[in-house]
């Protein structure tokens, strides 16, 4: 039986001789290749800086430290996305404030001045899937109000807004390299992206125990260090990552062009490049899809079955939590697809025509993107 993953890690000979000179160099942390990557991530996103950290959860820590996060502090955020979202500003005695999302699966712009309180000090629009949340909106509501915007860009690495690349909107922007990502580095890792350059003088001090210099510590920081090995890896897969992202787009395009009409297919504003970390469609019978699809040896996935604001850690400590009636109906209908950024279009077929099949539609699949 055919199979076909959810998602694949991109790996070539390029990728595995730069992690080898890593592993040779005999340095392995923060050193010449981290540098590099720094570079090429800020000239890459569009931004003065880049900080590499261990991950995003630590990388949004840093920034929510280095920011005065206080606790009672309260934060705008959409409920419908990776409980990682939120961690890092309950860590630090923030609230997080649960917002509804629009048709894009990102933060509902239109419910942000209803949300807000004497309390409220910033916003965190996720750029959920890769497609980019509306920036003019938050801005417009930020600015009114006197909040920071920091850029939740996790799943959504060279998505871009009107043109502008997401992480270089905002006052920062938070990236995940975990493996699944469009770009990653073969484990876990992230960065921060700012034009602040004092921001990020403070961030890669937290990042290294708040050193200022060898063995004089400025304040109190933690051990979020990136390593070479990663490094190097992750410079190889940034020079690639527009053909990944392209392909991925083009993949998105097939699933649309076969399954539109079959089941709800993800939508893409005009104002927006997206890069499809994952196709997402919606149906009634997403459960039963998802086993018939298992049963034909594809992967599939529900990013997420249990929105945040349902969480049982967040249950326990909140007495007041909303009621977000499109997040908690697109929970039960969304189903994830495969998608890569070299997946084989035959495969592309392949899913298409086993969706086809439970519709009670199926037809052989059609290169040019048809047969529905």
């Amino acid at each position: 039986m055919k199979k076909v993953p959810l998602s694949r890690v991109f790996v070539n000979d390029e990728v595995r001789e730069a992690g080898m000179r890593a592993i040779n160099s005999g340095w392995y942390i923060l050193g010449k290749e981290c540098e590099a990557f720094e570079a090429e991530l800020a000239a890459y996103v569009g931004t003065k800086e880049a900080v590499l950290c261990s991950s995003w959860t630590t990388g949004a820590l840093m920034l929510h430290h280095a920011m005065g996060v206080c606790p009672g502090d309260e934060i705008l955020v959409p409920s419908h996305t990776a409980f990682p979202s939120i961690e890092p500003m309950i860590h630090r005695g923030a609230r997080p404030v649960f917002i509804d999302i629009d048709e894009t699966y990102c933060i509902d712009v239109d419910l942000l001045e209803a949300s807000m309180s004497e309390r409220t000090v910033g916003i965190l629009p996720v750029h959920l899937y890769g497609h980019p949340a509306n920036m003019d909106g938050i801005f417009l509501a930020a600015k009114k109000h006197g909040l920071w915007v920091v850029e939740d860009c996790a799943q959504a690495f060279g998505a871009q807004y009107r043109g502008q690349r997401v992480g270089s909107i905002g006052g920062a922007g938070v990236f995940s390299f975990y493996p699944s990502k469009n770009l990653t580095v073969m484990g876990d890792g992230g960065c921060i992206t700012t034009n602040d350059s004092v921001l990020a003088g403070k961030l890669r001090m937290l990042r290294n125990h708040g050193e200022k210099s060898k063995y004089v510590h400025d304040f109190v920081g933690y051990n979020f260090r990136f390593n070479e090995i990663q490094a190097a890896i992750g410079r190889v897969e940034l020079r690639n990552v527009e053909n990944l992202n392209e392909h991925r787009r083009d993949v998105a395009a097939r699933y649309n062009d076969r399954l539109e009409g079959v089941v709800q297919i993800p939508p893409e504003r005009p104002w927006a490049r997206a890069v499809y970390h994952m196709y997402v469609i919606r149906t009634e019978r997403r459960d039963a899809l998802a086993e018939f699809l298992k049963d034909k040896g594809i992967g599939t996935g529900i990013h997420y079955p249990v929105p945040n604001h349902q969480q049982p850690a967040i249950i326990k400590s909140c007495s007041d939590l909303p009621r977000l009636p499109k997040t908690e109906e697109v929970v039960t209908q969304i189903l994830s697809l495969p998608i890569y950024g070299d997946l084989p279009m035959e495969d592309v077929d392949y899913v298409c025509d086993a969706i086809l099949e439970f519709f009670g539609k199926f037809a052989t699949a059609n290169p040019s993107g048809g047969g529905k």
